[in-house]
């Protein structure tokens, strides 16, 4: 596909965090964007301000005419109105991973990708280059910090960092130069059926990288490499290729020794607190390292790596209480994120509120998130976040609540919320989950500020 010569997309579920990063590529090449979503939320202001024309009914009566192409996401429901007007007209209608792997096939294609930490993992890759000679563009699932979007651009570099999503297998749709993974813990089953299948993606994934290119994997993943590929493992401070040693608090950071295969990066201080977030930094250090950036641009870069909106998020930290905002949405992700905060904020009481996302994810993993969600002083649950799911019988959150091994523990509609916090007034509070929990961050600011 020539996409010099498009002249007007539309995108169904254009507020998507990948799915904006697109809309916004296109948009700096003056093609003409239009879209739908469910509801108005930041980002999608956003993307009117930057002069995007959006809709919020499914009303086909609203789509312009003459579009070049359709973009859509698999979490637009197969009944969707617009969606299916437009199967029924043959428009040309092309998955997100799709459009990606079209970007990508014209560039030295960074796929990072792990059933975790792959947007915090992305983000710090896409820093580290861009704030050295080598320079790169990247499409985001989460908004950086340092740059206050989800799409970087550059006029030069070869290099681009994307993250690759394992959900319904659209990794597949690109041949990296350079791969990543991080993590293949059980999830989106309701996708996959079993792990087994999952896993297998993850093997058929490596097996797209590109002749010669490289891998950086997780040590102690069990997966089937295959392909003429150099690959290399990393951990957190375990001997392997890339590691960290000599882990220390200095003026309230994590500072840490980088050993590698070429040698040894000293007193890198890492600028975005988590203990898991050292190993998340290990792999980006590797990966800058395979693409040229020198030692002293990691040291500058990773000190200055101001996070992830979403991603251990410190909303608040004044003395009196501290809040932080996460997108933890799986057991093993909530786990890391709770390890951290009591790493950092020992003998303080904290308090969670957690939104379960998907009613299978609830159901497949409900006694592992009891466990996790076990680590905290107090549990807030809210209802299950559906999103493209319809309710499964006997799975709810009061099911979840029920094997939660706590005394203080709650189930609250969101409008309850905000008085409990306002009475409890925590040491620690924590927001997790991957729905529309983040609509409490700025209300749950104000009553604290």
């Amino acid at each position: 596909m020539d996409f010099a010569s498009i002249k007007r997309v539309y995108f169904l579920g254009i507020g998507g965090i990948g799915m904006s990063a697109l809309a916004r590529y296109f948009k700096s090449m003056d093609v003409d964007i239009h879209g739908y979503d469910k509801t108005s939320t930041l980002l999608t202001t956003q993307l009117i301000s930057e002069w995007m024309k959006i809709h919020f009914d499914e009303n086909t009566d609203l789509i312009p005419e003459n579009i070049d192409f359709v973009v859509y996401t698999p979490a637009i429901p197969s009944n969707h109105v617009e969606l299916t007007f437009f199967q029924n007209n043959n428009f040309n209608l092309l998955k997100r991973s799709q459009v990606l792997g079209i970007i990508a096939k014209n560039s030295k294609a960074i796929g990072v990708a792990g059933t975790h930490g792959k947007t915090t993992i992305s983000t710090m890759v896409a820093h580290l280059l861009k704030q050295s000679s080598v320079d790169c563009n990247a499409f985001l699932g989460g908004i950086s910090k340092n740059y206050n979007s989800n799409l970087l651009l550059s006029q030069n570099s070869k290099y681009v960092v994307i993250e690759a999503d394992e959900f319904d297998r659209s990794f597949l749709q690109l041949s990296p130069f350079i791969a990543s993974i991080s993590s293949i813990d059980a999830d989106h089953l309701d996708i996959y059926g079993d792990k087994k299948q999952l896993v297998k993606s993850f093997e058929d994934y490596i097996s797209q990288i590109q002749k010669g290119g490289k891998l950086v994997i997780k040590k102690g993943l069990k997966l089937s490499i295959s392909g003429d590929l150099e690959y290399y493992t990393y951990s957190l401070n375990e001997k392997s290729d890339f590691f960290a040693e000599n882990i220390r608090i200095e003026d309230g950071y994590y500072t840490f020794d980088c050993i590698h295969p070429f040698g040894k990066i000293e007193d890198i201080q890492l600028g975005y607190p988590g203990l898991h977030n050292i190993e998340n930094s290990i792999v980006a250090i590797a990966i800058a390292l395979l693409t040229g950036v020198k030692d002293d641009e990691i040291i500058k870069a990773m000190k200055s790596f101001q996070g992830v909106c979403r991603r251990f998020d410190i909303r608040i930290n004044n003395g009196k209480m501290i809040y932080i905002d996460d997108y933890a949405h799986h057991p093993e992700e909530l786990k890391a994120c709770i390890s951290s905060v009591r790493d950092l904020f020992k003998n303080k009481k904290i308090t969670g509120i957690f939104q379960p996302h998907l009613y299978s994810r609830t159901r497949d993993f409900a006694d592992d998130f009891a466990k996790s969600l076990e680590m905290l002083d107090t549990v807030i649950l809210m209802d299950i976040y559906p999103a493209r799911e319809l309710p499964i019988s006997g799975v709810t959150s009061q099911m979840l609540l029920d094997k939660i091994n706590l005394t203080e523990k709650f189930l609250f509609q969101k409008s309850e919320i905000l008085q409990f916090l306002k009475d409890k007034s925590p040491e620690v509070l924590l927001t997790l989950g991957a729905g529309d929990i983040d609509q409490m961050v700025e209300p749950i600011e104000q009553i604290f500020r």
